[in-house]
């Protein structure tokens, strides 16, 4: 089989392996091993520095011994915690807890939907999977005295209905990008725009008739927040997001296969269009429990593994646990940043990931235009 760029150091070389082939991908040009321990050593070193830094930063002051016998009060003993403690064992652990878990929730769901898409500009949030999500979450919010099942309104419903709304959304750009069992990347992409366009209308007609109490909500909640972070939610959060995070790990050398298409990976013996299916369920449940949860944070998914790419090679192997470390401490420094900036109070996470991964993106846009050139 003659592959394109099958190079001995190209990234179509290390691709051709058999799924079960369990040897050591070739490192791409330029990319020496070294580079490899350095870059895990930096994200595991930047989500611990990031996690610590949460804990101990706002307008109370909290030491490290506070936070360390916090942490060791909260697991070991009941009697009742002083002014430090309870601060960081009831709002700044669960918090730097939840930051983290949705931070790599959506920088997996990103990787995901790049390596299924085979675009590096493709995200949860520009497909309109987190449009979904957000309309399922916000009709939950205006009409929840209708629904027959607003009793159970609190850490349950409100993701479900997020997960639902994102899935909707992610089974009809798939249908439509589908052609006799064969899916067209290319469309499924414009079907994911025009979706988004159509659910964010919806979602502003539905902002539109909401009471003056739900649009203060529905306003807060649409720039992302963290604020309201607690141990039911984060409960929660282990089973739509961990769960899933743990389980796509397993789906590397699918994404790695795809990248040289549909009907090579076919080749290699991958049931194609099962695993993807599941693939863009999972990243549904993720971007949906993170819209849920925290509302909409955009450029996680988009920034977060296109950086990676450009650093460790093309190797989801790599690049999916990369992108949950880079992914939570890149959220945990935002809301810390958000906490602390205009104290005591707070900036939504939203705008502060919008204001600044956006510039960010754009730069990455101008050095690979420039590229091509």
């Amino acid at each position: 089989m003659i592959v394109e760029n099958s190079t001995p150091h190209g990234p179509a070389f290390m691709l051709m392996h058999r799924p079960d082939d369990h040897a050591s991908p070739a490192a791409p040009d330029g990319f020496r091993p070294t580079a490899s321990v350095l870059i895990w050593s930096g994200c595991v070193a930047l989500l611990l520095c990031a996690f610590l830094v949460s804990l101990l930063s706002g307008p109370f002051p909290v030491s490290l011994a506070d936070a360390s016998s916090a942490i060791t009060h909260f697991l070991f003993s009941s009697e009742p915690a002083n002014n430090a403690q309870w601060v960081v064992a009831e709002l700044r652990l669960p918090r730097a807890l939840l930051a983290a878990l949705i931070g790599a929730g959506l920088g997996v769901a990103g990787c995901i939907t790049q390596g299924v898409f085979r675009n590096p500009l493709a995200d949860p949030g520009l497909i309109g999977v987190s449009g979904g999500a957000a309309l399922a979450a916000v009709s939950v919010i205006v009409l929840s005295g209708f629904l027959p099942l607003s009793a159970l309104t609190g850490p349950v419903l409100l993701p479900l209905a997020a997960f639902a709304g994102a899935l909707a959304v992610t089974w009809i750009i798939y249908r439509l990008g589908t052609r006799q069992g064969h899916t067209q990347v290319a469309l499924m992409l414009l079907a994911g725009i025009a979706v988004n366009v159509v659910v964010g209308a919806a979602t502003g007609l539905l902002t539109f008739v909401a009471d003056d109490d739900q649009l203060r909500d529905l306003v807060f909640w649409s720039m992302g927040s963290l604020a309201h972070g607690s141990w039911p939610e984060l409960l929660a959060l282990l089973l739509f997001i961990l769960l899933p995070v743990l389980l796509v790990m397993r789906s590397a050398r699918l994404l790695n296969a795809l990248m040289l298409g549909e009907a090579v990976a076919g080749h290699l013996g991958f049931d194609v269009q099962r695993q993807r299916r599941w693939l863009l369920a999972a990243a549904a449940m993720m971007a949906g429990a993170a819209v849920a949860v925290a509302g909409v944070i955009g450029f996680i998914g988009l920034v977060v593994p296109h950086v990676l790419r450009l650093l460790s090679g093309p190797d989801h192997r790599i690049l999916l646990p990369l992108s949950a470390l880079t992914g939570a401490s890149l959220l945990l420094l935002a809301d810390t940043l958000c906490r602390v900036i205009i104290a005591p109070a707070e900036l939504p996470v939203g705008l502060m990931m919008a204001l600044t991964g956006g510039p960010v993106f754009i730069l990455l846009l101008v050095r690979q235009s420039r590229r091509w050139l």
